[in-house]
């Protein structure tokens, strides 16, 4: 197509150099670390971590809205001897501007992280339980969860009290992670990731299949305000 603009300025010059090339889209199927978000050395099996996803779901059911839509959360840690789960505890405290006010609010109630020090004996003796004691040998490791996301759906955009540990069991191409002015992919190939979701972030599955990762909140000092 020729086109011949009757108007010659600087917008017009810009496009034109955008329209010269063609964007890049092969790495974007691939893990770019960025402010926030960094992947381990630590590294665990994925056949085993899906394994243990299956031996988990055949003990308990999913929390929430399951896997077809919106948020469903399985706890791997809790309080000592806990045996109910509010809706605060599988979610917590989060900040959030929700309208065109772009007023800064918080949701929620702050949720200890370091109360969460027992793993839930339902799930003893799985690949996760391991999981779980690597982690604790190396960081203050709070509220531990299989989180699952639905196609083509999105996380708020939001700011929590800690950041957490990522590590994908289930994911595809389109499922993204956010934290401030950074996107990438997190590939579910057994890597552990650092995100610090006390910026702004969100997590969201734009593939055809679902999107599930355990998340393991790390347990410093946590942001209150």
């Amino acid at each position: 197509m020729t086109f011949v603009p009757t108007i010659r300025d600087a917008d017009v010059d810009m496009i034109a150099s955008q329209m010269s090339t063609m964007p890049e889209t092969q790495s974007v199927a691939h893990f770019k670390p960025g402010p926030g978000i960094e992947r381990l050395e630590l590294k665990f099996d994925i056949e085993k971590l899906r394994g243990a996803l299956e031996e988990c779901q055949r003990r308990e059911a999913m929390m929430g809205h399951m896997q077809d839509q919106g948020f469903a959360a399985l706890p791997l840690t809790q309080r000592p001897g806990q045996t109910e789960w509010t809706t605060n505890d599988l979610s917590g405290r989060y900040w959030l501007r929700g309208d065109d006010r772009y007023v800064e609010e918080s949701r929620e109630d702050l949720v200890p992280e370091i109360d969460f020090s027992e793993f839930n004996p339902k799930f003893a003796g799985t690949y996760f339980e391991h999981i779980h004691q690597e982690l604790s040998k190396r960081f203050p490791i709070g509220r531990t969860r299989i989180l699952s996301k639905g196609l083509y759906n999105c996380n708020s955009w939001h700011r929590d009290p800690e950041p957490r540990l990522h590590i994908p069991i289930i994911s595809n191409p389109g499922s993204l992670f956010i934290v401030n002015h950074h996107v990438t992919h997190l590939p579910a190939d057994g890597s552990v990731y650092f995100t610090d979701t006390r910026g702004y972030h969100t997590a969201l599955n734009g593939g055809e299949t679902q999107r599930v990762h355990i998340v393991a909140a790390l347990a410093y000092d946590q942001v209150t305000e």
